[in-house]
């Protein structure tokens, strides 16, 4: 029994070698909507605030909200999250997280094509249990069957490519503002959330943005997905 689990702990360390180079090598042929700033002039906290708050209200986001929290947010309890953000419940507060379809034809490399896209950010709440199976029928589906289910299999993208991707760092990624164009994937059970308004990522570890669901979608126009539990 040690033994089978000793091979299979590394056949999943290899195929995550394996993952991390492909993810690599198909970076170089992403298209970037966004020059990286030169190092030199890296944005300072109050310009990834401002950035994201230019972005916002240029796209009629109007009920929107910056918090800056502790360095130590992430060793808290979701309940004294939602106290400092003063967010309605614990299920308020969601993640941005990236997917990486690893199955894809080898013809899809980028985000080009939303509905068969390479990579996807997929919001979720905190207290919800994400479902990859259920995002792969989805997909399928979109897709008319045209594509096999075989060449959809969401996993989580490696954190250099999330990085390069988003131009956000883990805990930071925020859907908007991306380096990249990637398609979004919001739950449903957030747009079912009362009152409206959900906590996610701002840009920066130490930054939330609050924001009205409903403007959210009309700006983001993620798919609405049924895609975890609880």
């Amino acid at each position: 029994m040690e033994a089978a689990l000793a091979a299979l702990a590394e056949l999943e360390r290899v195929q995550t070698q394996i993952l991390e180079r492909i993810s690599k090598l198909e970076l170089s042929h992403l298209p970037q909507n966004a020059e990286p700033l030169p190092s030199s002039s890296p944005l300072t906290n109050d310009d990834v605030e401002a950035r994201l708050s230019n972005i916002l209200r240029s796209n009629g986001v109007n009920d929107f909200f910056f918090k800056r929290v502790s360095s130590d947010y992430y060793d808290w309890s979701l309940e004294s999250r939602r106290d400092v953000l003063g967010a309605a419940s614990v299920h308020h507060l969601c993640k941005s997280i990236v997917l990486v379809n690893t199955q894809a034809p080898s013809n899809v490399i980028d985000c080009s094509d939303r509905n068969n896209s390479k990579y996807y950010v997929v919001v979720v709440q905190y207290t919800a249990r994400f479902n990859a199976e259920t995002v792969k029928n989805f997909l399928y589906a979109l897709n008319s069957g045209k594509i096999s289910k075989k060449k959809f299999n969401l996993r989580l993208t490696p954190e250099e490519t999330s990085i390069k991707l988003t131009g956000y760092e883990h805990n930071a990624v925020t859907c908007i503002g991306m380096q990249t164009d990637i398609p979004v994937i919001l739950d449903e059970a957030i747009v079912k959330l009362s009152p409206d308004f959900f906590w996610l990522g701002g840009g920066e570890v130490d930054l939330k943005l609050g924001i009205r669901t409903s403007e959210f979608i009309s700006f983001v126009k993620p798919f609405i997905v049924n895609c975890s539990g609880t």
